[in-house]
């Protein structure tokens, strides 16, 4: 889970969004929403997610989506599913004092944080507690293609966001999904 950057043709983008755009365009809160089976929201707090998404984890990843370039957002993507991993509040307690060590999203100056050490922050509080359910690639495939379809023009040549996860994730039709 290094290197994601072509995956899925959806682009995270920074700030909220009212609708993913035939390419995604979306925040990684508001991809994470489509990719775990919830109707699309523009999310502008993490207050705002879905009760089984971690409201540290959102804030950080909602923060690291709004600071990176448009090519370092990509490497966010790999953490879209990885979002709902909602736990108890002493849990939650602790993913936000293991941040709070390491960024301080709560200083007047929201602090510029490069994306390789944010990434490592955000690994770190996964880490901690429940992790999200394994969901299906089929499943997060099909779930981004409906929300783009929506809005994307009728009989796209583009391979199939299915067919391009499979591809870029080396996951052949006999093996069982992992992600």
């Amino acid at each position: 889970m290094t290197d994601f950057d072509h995956i899925l043709n959806w682009t995270l983008k920074r700030g909220s969004h009212p609708f993913p755009g035939p390419d995604g365009g979306t925040c990684i809160n508001e991809a994470a929403i489509v990719a775990c089976g919830f109707a699309y929201q523009s999310v502008r707090s993490p207050n705002e997610m879905p009760l089984c998404f971690s409201r540290p984890i959102c804030r950080l990843a909602l923060h690291l989506n709004d600071e990176a370039s448009d090519a370092e957002r990509l490497r966010l993507i790999p953490f879209v599913t990885r979002l709902a991993c909602a736990d108890t509040p002493e849990i939650e307690e602790e993913r936000a004092a293991y941040i709070r060590a390491r960024i301080d999203l709560d200083s007047f100056y929201m602090p510029h944080v490069a994306v390789t050490d944010g990434i490592r922050v955000l690994e770190g509080a996964l880490a901690i507690g429940r992790q999200a359910d394994h969901l299906a690639l089929d499943d997060v495939a099909a779930r981004l293609d409906a929300a783009r379809a929506k809005t994307a023009p009728a009989a796209s040549k583009r391979a199939s966001v299915s067919q391009k996860l499979k591809a870029w994730l080396a996951v052949s039709e006999k093996e069982p999904s992992t992600v």
